[in-house]
């Protein structure tokens, strides 16, 4: 594997930490989970290899990016924004996880001309909304606020306090539930990698209910399509079925 560079990034109030292997291969952007660093996509790269050039980055207080004051779901798009422009990259191919995905069809509404293709893995337009909802998130994460700092050290976790955290997590539930509309005028390639069964914080099927939403979009948008439907769970898809989203990209490999 090409040996990735190493790039610091300022936007707006804060500075993002971005690897990219350069090259001339196509490029391949990964867009983390909400908490996630750059770290969960090794496995997806080593299998792509080095015909692609590959760009990861940290979001603000995740991984070794700075902290800011504003951790919402536009300055993310703001932030992809940067690092393109950053790092030269008129078009690519988008590889977005969880929040990544949904972060990804944004973009990808906002900027078509500019999207290869997206691969969305295990995101799906639903959330728990309203206040029910939002109560709901914000005591899971106040009850996990002593262990948020070790899980920022391995990776899966924000340098935020409990409510920030939730204050993210509210808003995505509120925006991915709001994305019908989004995805079923998205005009490039997209490609869904499904795991299966509940996650953390969800329970009683409620992930596999919310999978379930794809199909009328499947059936309506011919841009869209399910890749693979795999047995890992959401927060071990990358780790244990990485196969399937190296397929996934390679499917978008035959559109300009």
């Amino acid at each position: 594997m090409t040996q990735q560079r190493q790039y610091w990034i300022p936007v707006d109030d804060t500075e993002l930490y971005v690897t990219d292997t350069g090259g001339s291969g196509r490029p391949v952007v990964y867009l983390n989970g909400a908490y996630a660093d750059q770290s969960h996509w090794r496995k997806v790269i080593a299998g792509l290899g080095d015909g692609y050039r590959h760009i990861r980055y940290d979001e603000r207080a995740r991984g070794k990016s700075k902290r800011s004051a504003d951790y919402s779901f536009e300055a993310c798009l703001r932030d992809l924004d940067a690092v393109l422009a950053a790092r030269g990259v008129e078009r690519a191919i988008l590889v977005g996880w969880s929040y990544g995905g949904v972060l990804g069809w944004h973009w990808a509404d906002r900027n078509p001309e500019r999207v290869v293709g997206l691969v969305t893995v295990d995101a799906f337009p639903v959330g728990l909304t309203g206040p029910e909802g939002a109560a709901r998130i914000r005591k899971l994460f106040r009850r996990m606020r002593l262990l948020l700092p070790i899980t920022a050290r391995l990776g899966m976790g924000a340098r935020m306090s409990a409510d920030e955290h939730a204050d993210v997590n509210i808003e995505l539930n509120e925006i991915g539930a709001a994305s019908v509309p989004v995805l079923q005028r998205l005009t490039r390639p997209v490609r869904f990698v499904l795991a299966t069964g509940d996650s953390l914080g969800s329970q009683d099927g409620e992930m596999d209910e919310g999978r379930s939403t794809l199909d009328p979009i499947v059936a309506r948008n011919p841009n869209i399509g399910i890749s693979a439907r795999v047995a890992s769970n959401h927060s071990k898809i990358l780790s244990k079925d990485s196969p399937a989203v190296v397929a996934a990209v390679r499917e978008l490999d035959q559109f300009q």
